[in-house]
């Protein structure tokens, strides 16, 4: 039998105690977990493989490289009601033979109480045997936008997400230029 790693959750963000969570999770042969964390940790690469995000800045230096602590601003593309997200990392765990690779960040939209919006989104990268790695990702928000999403059929943020996995993975398996 073998047991699946899983998200760290902080209390105050569990998955099922804010407005709205989703979870992706992709598990694919020939590339390597490393491979995976380069595109996913390298910002500069992420508007190259998914189109939901522009305008990755990093207002207090560093970058573009995450990194624990470091802070970053992003606009996302396709959710209206979503402005932009001032980030910070909170968890970073490079992956490394038998740990997976650990990265999270919180990020909240400023304004009015109707436009607050409160997120942690978290990703585990991890080699698996037989040449295999698993990426998950997973999102707790709070706030008015964050409702307004879960209440969309189809969710907005679930194929966002998924669009993001599969571009992560295509990048990592060669399908663009890094």
């Amino acid at each position: 039998m073998t047991t699946q790693n899983a998200i760290n959750w902080p209390e105050d963000r569990l998955p099922g105690t804010g407005d709205h969570f989703v979870s992706n999770e992709v598990i694919v042969r020939g590339v390597s977990a490393a491979r995976v964390w380069h595109y996913l940790t390298d910002t500069s690469t992420w508007e190259s493989y998914y189109g939901n995000i522009a305008g990755i800045a990093f207002p207090e230096g560093g970058g573009p490289v995450l990194e624990d602590g470091v802070a970053f601003t992003f606009e996302p593309v396709g959710f209206p009601s979503v402005r932009t997200q001032h980030a910070r990392v909170v968890e970073f765990q490079a992956p490394a033979e038998g740990v997976p690779g650990r990265l999270s960040w919180t990020a909240h939209q400023e304004g009015t109480p109707e436009e607050r919006l409160d997120v942690l989104h978290a990703w585990l990268v991890e080699d698996l045997p037989g040449g295999r790695v698993r990426v998950l990702t997973q999102e707790t928000q709070s706030g008015r936008p964050a409702a307004e999403l879960a209440r969309q059929v189809p969710d907005p943020m679930l194929n966002g997400h998924q669009a993001w996995l599969n571009g992560l993975i295509k990048a990592a398996s060669g399908g663009l230029a890094a």
